[in-house]
């Protein structure tokens, strides 16, 4: 490979650092296209920290721009859902059987390169007691702020996931979904997400990969032993 000598072209020097170009014209196309990819790498990370920023403003402990490839999915995680596991299944359009589970979001994810997973700090008490409800509503509620911020900034695909079902979140006091029993839209769209479990986000990964120790919160958690615990969410950046 041949480097070639600098030389001014315009108002900017080119050809230090190109090895590849033949001439001038093919040196200032790579000029240009390595230019255009630093660019983006810096646009991107400004878009992440800003939306790090959001998440923490609006209530999360911490957050962190992670890369997709953090992101894993567990088939064997969604059995928390079903087999009766869980009481809100089947009764809301963001929960199993009504997503596409992990194979979908494994489809999904292949669109993605960059996420951001934010946490709440939650005292281990609360989680065991009805005042989780609220925690789990902030959870949904920061999500979609994280969501519409990027959305807001041209990232027209990111797409939020919280824990918890909506159902019992956002619609206790009706029987049925609108939207699983065709009676119309979601009550509300612009709060509730998806829940994490149902599409088999192995979440204990993603916090490991974000740097925070996460202890399992079960109903037979000794508050006393295990005096803190955390929600997550996820968002997905994309264009």
């Amino acid at each position: 490979l041949r480097q070639h000598r600098s030389y001014n072209y315009g108002t900017e020097k080119i050809g230090q650092k190109f090895y590849f170009g033949r001439n001038r014209q093919e040196n200032l196309i790579i000029y240009k296209k390595r230019k255009a990819m630093v660019k983006n790498s810096t646009a991107i990370d400004n878009i992440l920290e800003s939306l790090i920023q959001v998440a923490q403003q609006n209530g999360a402990s911490d957050a962190k721009a992670v890369s997709t490839t953090d992101v894993t999915v567990d088939k064997s995680l969604t059995n928390f859902c079903k087999d009766s596991r869980c009481e809100n299944y089947g009764l809301s359009i963001n929960c199993p059987p009504h997503v596409s589970g992990p194979a979908g979001f494994k489809e999904l994810l292949k669109d993605y390169e960059q996420a951001v997973v934010f946490k709440i700090d939650v005292p281990t008490e609360i989680l065991l007691s009805k005042e989780s409800l609220e925690v789990f509503r902030s959870l949904h509620k920061i999500a979609s702020i994280i969501e519409k911020s990027a959305v807001e900034k041209g990232y027209l695909r990111s797409k939020a996931f919280a824990g918890g079902s909506c159902k019992p979140l956002f619609c206790q006091e009706y029987t049925d979904c609108l939207v699983l029993s065709e009676s119309g839209n979601c009550r509300h769209p612009h709060i509730a997400r998806p829940s994490m479990s149902g599409f088999g986000i192995n979440v204990s990964q993603l916090t490991e990969a974000a740097g925070w120790k996460m202890d399992r919160i079960t109903h037979e958690t000794d508050p006393e032993a295990v005096k803190m615990g955390m929600l997550c969410g996820l968002v997905l950046i994309g264009r």
